[in-house]
């Protein structure tokens, strides 16, 4: 189901709900609205505090990301660079400059399992749209050999990015999302939002301090269940976020019943394989959430804890597919399992 991950992380949201907080339309109390926006379906739930004014400038900066970051769409900045590949610089703008430094960042730490320039890759499997279906290994290792994050040159006090080699792409479907909600979260707190839910398909950001004073309850999807179903609850204050990447948000079935997701490994140009299912970061930033979830999962369980347990203020709900779920240091203090037929691995 291609909107799978959307409704399974609206359930999650409801979950850090009181049933005070049913959502109305005053202006300074509780409204929401969705849309789609940078290539999902976007939800933002204010509870206190809001506006149209603050919903009006949160749909807006959505749609200006999308049109600088996306890597789908004709005459975005991202387009640009990526028709641009060994060629000149592109100029691009400060919020792009960011997100691509980031991900230079996230590459470097994780030895290259994020890479922003994966996507050949991603291009050429087409997961989630309607030309998806398994490449012939000829074509995936073309698209192999154009992929090294080093050859993203960054320049920032010029402000420019460049690929160093035709064909190469960038695609910042691993991160820019994240970068989105804390947009989003920045806007909506500078507008006077005392309290909301950010829902970027399954990008979850809590805003500000429930009116109750008690935590937000944010959960944990259940990767074997596509009701939406939650394993857990992560407790958590105003300014966290929780992002989750498994192997259930989007894929496809093969000719012969295989199932093949999106979460690409750039060693072998297929789905990564691994004992996981999914893994969720709860951190303050949701940029480096997104990041790190995706790099995370294609690390796997001993080096991504690892990376999960050498960044500050940074916690992961690794899931295996025997049901153990592994917690992060942190982690512990903070996430509740819920459901009995998960069981905490040491």
């Amino acid at each position: 189901m291609r909107l799978k991950a959307y409704f399974a992380a609206a359930a999650l949201a409801v979950a850090s709900l009181s049933s005070a907080c049913a959502m109305g339309s005053s202006q300074g109390g509780a409204m929401e609205r969705s849309g789609l926006a940078i290539g999902t379906v976007c939800s933002i739930r204010i509870i206190d505090g809001g506006s149209q004014r603050a919903l009006d400038e949160a749909f807006a900066r959505l749609a200006a990301i999308e049109e600088v970051m996306s890597a789908n769409k004709d005459g975005t900045v991202v387009d640009a660079l990526n028709k641009a590949a060994g060629g000149a610089p592109v100029k691009v703008p400060a919020d792009l400059m960011a997100v691509l430094r980031r991900s230079a960042l996230y590459a470097e730490l994780s030895e290259g399992a994020f890479d922003p320039t994966i996507g050949p890759l991603v291009k050429l499997w087409g997961i989630g749209s309607d030309g998806e279906r398994v490449p012939e290994p000829a074509e995936i290792e073309a698209a192999l050999r154009l992929i090294d994050y080093r050859g993203l040159n960054l320049d920032a006090g010029a402000g420019t990015a460049a690929l160093a080699r035709p064909g190469m792409r960038v695609d910042l479907g691993a991160i820019a999302k994240g970068y989105a909600a804390d947009e989003v979260a920045r806007i909506l707190k500078d507008r006077g939002v005392k309290a909301a839910i950010v829902d970027l398909g399954g990008n979850i950001m809590a805003v500000g301090k429930k009116p109750d004073g008690t935590p937000w309850r944010i959960g944990v999807q259940d990767p074997f269940d596509d009701r939406g179903a939650y394993i857990g609850l992560a407790q958590v204050p105003g300014g966290t976020t929780v992002v989750t990447s498994g192997i259930y948000e989007r894929y496809f079935t093969g000719p012969s019943g295989e199932h093949y997701h999106h979460i690409l490994d750039v060693r072998t140009g297929y789905p990564v394989e691994s004992d996981l299912v999914s893994v969720t970061i709860i951190a303050a930033s949701s940029m480096d959430a997104d990041g790190l979830s995706t790099a995370v999962f294609a690390l796997g369980l001993e080096r991504g804890m690892a990376l999960v347990e050498s960044r500050r203020d940074v916690e992961a709900v690794f899931i295996d597919s025997s049901k153990r779920v592994y917690l992060s240091s942190g982690a512990k203090a903070v996430f509740r399992l819920t459901d009995e037929s998960f069981s905490i691995a040491n």
